[in-house]
């Protein structure tokens, strides 16, 4: 019996999933997702006063289209041998596709271990914790990327912000097409800014910044910058600054590994690359998925070809705002733009307990979006 191994719980390792098991059809393919946790966590929405509700149990995905789910954590994958290494426990496979994801980078810097973060179910949930019941307080967020913007304008709901960013701009991965709107926002929610600096030190009472300035405060949330999985170097290849594995049309990595969401690097477009976010994860995954399976069942493979690209930040009280293309020209913002932030975390709620609605939606690869 051939075996298709999808390592990763994220949006791309439950759509790879779900994408294998629609090809296999009836024949006695071996699906399975190694993964440690039990849920699916909805990376996107942890910036939410209620973080814990961005999960879905990943029973109620992978059970209802006969998935084995492993809850274990990859330590090493041997493309040789075609062997990855779960809690020590090898399990073998035909075809592998390495979804785990990304991670914070975290710094290098006195009182680290102070930082809070929104990266992950824990992080949030620890940052909510600390704050919880508390009105008045100081947060400084660092990173004025889609992270930081998110979770400063959440938080200045109810306290002083203070977003350090170490570029000369805020967003300085948006470009210039938001920034007017997010300025006006940040503005009107009195979020201060200290530019073209970063935190050198986490103290019990604040933050120091780099020229050596103190900014008390109850938390300092670390929102700069996400890397691949480690993993990604057991792969032989080329990758990119981020760590990303550069995949093939088809998101092939290596012979018998297919690569998919915050790992791989994939052209969106003649020129330009993925982006480490779940518009690219989830078509990826269903990409990878189709062709893991369909390499050995002789079905037709198929190219990643993903909706054109956009863009939305929530922006809080202060609304958000919707962006098109590369050059992410504003489309919407304000109420609209937070309308439209709202539609899109619904949408990446995958369906549950209806296999034929899994199948289904795990066989769409590319839906754009219609606004």
């Amino acid at each position: 019996m051939s075996h298709v191994v999808v390592v990763g719980g994220g949006f791309a390792g439950v759509w790879a999933a779900a994408a294998a098991a629609r090809v296999r059809g009836e024949s006695d393919l071996r699906i399975t997702l190694i993964a440690p946790g039990k849920d699916l966590v909805l990376r996107p929405r942890l910036y939410e006063p209620e973080p814990e509700r961005a999960t879905v149990a990943l029973k109620r995905i992978l059970e209802p289209v006969g998935v084995e789910h492993v809850r274990a954590a990859v330590q090493d994958i041997d493309v040789d041998g075609r062997v990855v290494i779960a809690d020590g426990r090898p399990v073998e496979y035909d075809r592998l596709v390495l979804a785990a994801g990304s991670r914070l980078v975290r710094p290098d810097i006195p009182g680290a271990e102070r930082l809070f973060d929104v990266d992950t179910l824990e992080g949030a949930q620890r940052l909510r914790g600390h704050l919880r019941g508390r009105d008045g307080y100081t947060a400084v967020v660092v990173g004025a990327g889609f992270a930081g913007l998110e979770i400063a304008t959440e938080l200045a709901g109810r306290g002083r912000v203070v977003l350090v960013e170490k570029a000369d701009e805020i967003a300085p991965d948006l470009g210039l097409g938001p920034r007017p709107v997010i300025e006006v926002a940040l503005d009107r929610l009195g979020i201060e800014r200290r530019l073209g600096t970063s935190v050198a030190e986490v103290t019990e009472g604040g933050a120091l910044l780099a020229g050596g300035s103190p900014i008390p405060a109850d938390a300092v949330v670390w929102t700069a910058g996400l890397e691949a999985s480690p993993l990604t170097s057991r792969i032989p290849g080329d990758r990119d600054r981020l760590g990303r594995l550069k995949v093939d049309t088809r998101l092939r990595a290596h012979p018998h590994v297919f690569a998919a969401g915050d790992v791989a690097a994939a052209r969106a477009d003649d020129g330009h690359w993925t982006v480490q976010s779940c518009q690219h994860a989830v078509p990826m995954g269903k990409t990878a998925g189709h062709n893991a399976a369909a390499d050995l069942l002789g079905v037709q493979l198929i190219d990643f070809a993903p909706a054109p690209y956009v863009t939305d930040v929530d922006l809080g009280a202060a609304g958000g705002v919707y962006t098109r293309g590369w050059d992410r020209l504003v489309a919407l913002s304000g109420a609209e733009g937070k309308w439209v932030k709202r539609w899109l975390m619904d949408k990446i709620h995958p369906p549950v307990d209806d296999a034929a609605t899994i199948l289904a939606h795990a066989g769409v690869v590319t839906t754009p979006i219609p606004f």
